[in-house]
């Protein structure tokens, strides 16, 4: 439970600099995205103090849209990921009903949206941005979040994972879905099935966690820096709609043309 307190601590403490960055920017927009985020941490925080399991959200018990079934993924996973993570997540933890060809034309649904009203919805759904700045292929993420978590360097793709795995394990809540996802994701860490790797149940959502910090803190600092790096170019040298959608390659452009 410890544990789980400080992975909640440290994510509020996140949202709540990304808050006052975001007011200082005058973001408005990504501001209420990150305060609705940070209240809904801070209840999760509550609600393991107090012992309580955290009720469902009413809008979870009728149908909602693909866009806010990934978006509600994505905020509990809280690191960029692939489709089918992301339709994983929601269906063992968010009653969703999404699949993954439903994700083959969102991001280009919001880049469109985005350019026809800049910043009118409170958050759109969008594309990881590589070492070239150009969208990350297949990984979806969040404008609300800095830029330093949108943008995926040389370590990145496993320190996401990584963080992934620490939020599946820490909201197993019983369910078989969350238990075959965990046992998934656990296979791919040292030591976070321990001596039971063999054994047919799921592994100990305490030990999963455990085994990603360590990995974590051996690539943390270099990935911190790629991506703070990463984040000061797409920051300087990107318009609005290539800091969230990605730089247009030599391929998209030969693309455009030959249409």
């Amino acid at each position: 439970m410890s544990d789980r307190l400080d992975d909640l601590e440290r994510r509020i403490d996140e949202l709540r600099a990304d808050v006052r960055k975001a007011m200082r920017a005058r973001d408005g927009a990504t501001a209420r995205a990150l305060r609705a985020e940070l209240r809904t941490a801070e209840r999760a925080w509550d609600a393991l103090v107090s012992g309580e399991r955290p009720q469902a959200a009413p809008e979870q018990h009728r149908l909602v849209t693909v866009r806010e079934q990934v978006h509600q993924g994505l905020r509990l996973l809280g690191a960029s990921a692939q489709p089918r993570l992301i339709v994983a997540v929601s269906e063992a933890f968010l009653g969703g009903t999404i699949r993954s060809n439903q994700l083959t034309s969102l991001r280009r649904d919001e880049e469109r949206s985005f350019r026809s009203a800049p910043y009118s919805r409170p958050y759109y759904l969008c594309a990881a941005l590589t070492d070239r700045l150009s969208p990350a292929r297949g990984l979806l993420t969040l404008s609300a979040w800095p830029p330093q978590r949108r943008v995926v360097g040389p370590l990145s793709l496993r320190v996401d994972f990584l963080t992934c795995a620490i939020a599946v394990a820490s909201h197993q809540t019983g369910d078989e879905r969350a238990a075959r996802l965990l046992v998934r994701m656990a296979r791919n860490i040292p030591g976070a099935t321990g001596a039971s790797s063999g054994a047919l149940g799921p592994p100990d959502p305490e030990r999963v966690i455990a085994a990603a910090r360590a990995e974590l803190a051996v690539h943390a600092e270099r990935d911190t820096r790629d991506r703070a790096e990463l984040a000061r170019r797409a920051v300087t040298q990107l318009d609005d709609v290539a800091r969230l959608f990605g730089a247009a390659t030599l391929s998209t452009i030969k693309k455009e043309y030959v249409k």
